[in-house]
């Protein structure tokens, strides 16, 4: 219905009735009906035919975009996730191996390329409890593992974005947490990983309302509780990589993340401490 709607704007910015248009593109007046209320699906040669007779092949590209991503823009995790965790990780490791250079920003959690073993189980446990879904988690941690032998391609360049957040919720055991925030220190000095974080001080351009991965100039992954949003469109990706340049410039990197994240290491393990009993 949105693709039908844009394609009704373009029509009628070119003062063209519906009987019109068809005549032109030699269709029946029905089908210019059916397009612009949702009814039929139109094809690459209707959007093609569409914008030349409306005079607006420019947004011939974007509606293309919108066509091919119909029908997989908003994807419902029980659909994507009825036969298990560990095919979705095959999907992503298919992706992965297609994109070159990966820009990911996350407010909330540890992306799942920089997981530790023990924190991606605690997140795909979280999955399986809230979609009630197959518990397949020790073959989906094992993808998720296999998936980050891709650091160790020289082709790839990885540009993470977290806030300070990220570093601190709970969303496992204290000793789990500890061991990732190693681990992010650890990655941190791969040649082809930078990876920034925003320090809870830190003046904001652009607000964090959700996290989102850019791969290369193709495609926006969104996810949200109920489904995953594929986003293709070129203003879509557009936006957020602008919103990834305005989030990214706020970031600190190098010696500057390091130190955040030691300094929520050492707060997290005072932590331990102080809730451990003593030993005799």
């Amino acid at each position: 219905m949105a693709l039908g709607g844009r394609l009704r704007e373009l029509r009628e910015q070119a003062g063209l009735t519906g009987k019109q248009l068809a005549e032109s593109l030699g269709w029946q007046a029905s089908k210019v009906s059916k397009i612009e209320n949702g009814k039929q699906t139109p094809s690459v040669a209707d959007i093609e035919g569409w914008t030349q007779a409306t005079g607006s092949s420019d947004q011939a590209p974007a509606l293309l975009a919108s066509l091919r991503t119909l029908e997989v823009q908003h994807a419902e995790w029980q659909r994507i996730l009825r036969g298990g965790i560990r095919p979705r990780q095959n999907s992503l490791a298919e992706l992965d191996q297609k994109t070159r250079l990966f820009r990911v920003f996350e407010p909330t959690v540890i992306p799942g390329l920089l997981q530790t073993s023990e924190y991606a189980r605690a997140r795909f446990a979280e999955s399986i409890r809230i979609f009630k879904l197959p518990n397949d988690i020790n073959e989906a941690v094992e993808g998720r593992m296999k998936r980050q032998d891709i650091f160790y391609r020289p082709d790839k360049r990885f540009h993470f974005v977290l806030t300070e957040a990220a570093l601190r919720f709970r969303m496992c055991s204290a000793a789990v947490m500890l061991g990732q925030l190693d681990r992010l220190v650890s990655l941190s000095a791969l040649p082809n990983v930078k990876l920034g974080i925003i320090g809870f001080e830190t003046q904001y351009t652009a607000s964090p309302w959700h996290g989102f991965w850019l791969y290369d100039d193709q495609k926006v992954l969104v996810e949200t509780y109920s489904a995953g949003l594929n986003l293709a469109q070129p203003q879509e990706i557009e936006l957020y990589a602008n919103v990834f340049g305005e989030l990214s410039a706020v970031a600190s990197y190098g010696r500057s993340a390091r130190a955040i994240i030691t300094r929520v290491i050492d707060d997290l393990a005072a932590q331990i401490a102080e809730s451990s009993p003593e030993l005799p």
